[in-house]
């Protein structure tokens, strides 16, 4: 079995990058249609979201998991080789949706920027 990573920061480490957070507190839903288009989904699949619930409320069918932030999160852990579970990524898409939304942001930031260090220099 291969090494699983710890996420680069948790899920409540708002201090951590103070821009991140204040950008997902004053707008929500851009800093997840960005992160989303950073990981290479489409930028508004987070809008699923958002609207999902009211759409299957008025149709009677209660939803509590928003799909999009949780295919998201398994996806970046996946990707990247995080340790966790479903079951805890379902509870973090409930529970702290925003933090969650944060933590991912400020992931992928931290994979681009190994990414790029990783590049080898051309002479």
């Amino acid at each position: 079995m291969a090494n699983l990573n710890n996420w680069n920061s948790g899920l409540l480490d708002c201090c951590d990058s103070c821009s991140t957070c204040c950008y997902g507190f004053f707008c929500c839903p851009c800093m997840a249609c960005s992160v989303s288009g950073s990981f290479g989904e489409h930028r508004c699949l987070p809008l699923c979201d958002m609207c999902g619930p009211s759409i299957t409320a008025a149709c009677a069918l209660p939803l509590c998991v928003p799909p999009a932030t949780l295919a998201l999160r398994v996806a970046i852990r996946h990707r990247y080789g995080i340790q966790g579970t479903v079951c805890k990524d379902i509870c973090t898409s409930c529970f702290c949706v925003w933090c969650s939304w944060c933590q991912m942001h400020r992931e992928l930031k931290y994979r681009k920027k190994d990414t790029v260090n990783m590049q080898p220099h051309s002479s």
